[in-house]
């Protein structure tokens, strides 16, 4: 997707630090003993190469839990992690620390996530930029340790997802760290965050970032489609082609772990939508009444995880704009689709 690929909670966090600083913040935050996240759980992506501030969003839409878009180098080729390849905003307490804190304060938490559309063309997704496969498991437990997070999330996209080498050692790094969590008692979860298309994840690409896994032992326990971006230049119903390309990607994942029954499957996948119109354009527009289909749906079949591109979008601000980073393009409510998802989180 082109845009991957590329109040109260808050004084409370400044009062934290302004009284306690570093210390009490690492407290809260990377000597936090992260609290498993909800076996259903809504995470919308913020875009953290805004100015924007994640804990202010949270607590306006409603959406407690966040997917931190996204980690990457700052140049092909290099093997340190900074937000969206920008050294002034590291892997470093100093960025979100505070916002952590707040999250979790009214009771959510945040996924960091790797890659995104801009990282993968570019040649800065970890995987693709370091060849060192155990220096880049020891930025994945960076990451994790820094901010005391249970969950990664990695957007396997464009040249990522047809970069062999590339996804071999993202795999083998997370087999690393799945041993390094066991070793330290932590609870650590791994979502691959995929491309899909109406007869279910691309072939062989997609299905082979999920393959390579189970041969390098590296455990995922999510599947998140991105139900958007078709490119087929076809009228579509976006919410129920939402349904009909998650069926097909159940079928997929079948081949891939044939152990699972359906009902597993279906528990480890997640879907993300783009609201609004989306970057293609129209036919592609997710409607509110869409939203409100899906997250049924989602609910009932028990998904794992329910997302969308992206929180800055969710306001009506921009009618008639495909793509915009600050609005969905169509007539809505402010947070509209982030109050609708609301209600698929559940522990």
């Amino acid at each position: 997707m082109i845009s991957f690929r590329r109040a109260g909670a808050v004084l409370a966090a400044a009062a934290l630090l302004a009284t306690g600083t570093a210390t009490q913040a690492s407290a809260a935050g990377r000597g936090h003993a992260p609290r498993p996240l909800p076996a259903h759980i809504f995470a919308p992506y913020f875009e953290g190469y805004t100015s924007d501030n994640p804990a202010t969003l949270a607590a306006s839409s409603g959406s407690k839990y966040l997917t931190l878009a996204f980690i990457q180098t700052p140049a092909p080729g290099s093997c340190t992690l900074d937000w969206n390849g920008n050294p002034a905003t590291p892997v470093a307490w100093s960025t979100y620390g505070a916002d952590i804190v707040a999250m979790r304060a009214a009771g959510g938490d945040v996924i960091p996530s790797f890659g995104g559309y801009n990282a993968d063309h570019a040649g800065e997704e970890i995987a693709d930029s370091c060849t060192d496969v155990a220096k880049i498991a020891a930025d994945y437990e960076q990451v994790i340790t820094t901010y005391g997070v249970s969950r990664l999330d990695f957007d396997v996209e464009d040249n990522s997802q047809s970069n062999p080498a590339g996804i071999n050692r993202r795999n083998e790094a997370i087999h690393l760290v799945e041993q390094w969590a066991a070793r330290e008692h932590r609870t650590v979860q791994f979502v691959y965050t995929l491309g899909t298309n109406m007869t279910g994840l691309d072939v062989p690409d997609g299905i082979s970032v999920l393959q390579n896994a189970v041969a390098d032992h590296a455990r995922i326990d999510i599947v998140n489609v991105m139900t958007f971006d078709y490119y087929d230049g076809l009228p579509h119903e976006m919410g129920q082609d939402t349904i009909t390309a998650a069926e097909a990607v159940i079928q997929q994942l079948h081949t891939v772990y044939p152990r699972r029954t359906t009902a597993q499957l279906w528990h480890m996948l997640g879907i993300t939508e783009m609201v609004g119109i989306d970057d293609y354009g129209p036919p592609e527009v997710f409607t509110t009444a869409d939203a409100t289909l899906v997250q049924r749906w989602a609910r009932a079949q028990g998904i794992a995880e329910l997302s969308f591109w992206a929180l800055e979008r969710d306001n009506g601000g921009c009618v008639g704009t495909a793509g915009s980073d600050s609005c969905s393009g169509i007539a809505q409510n402010t947070w509209q689709f982030s109050h609708t998802f609301e209600a698929f989180t559940r522990r």
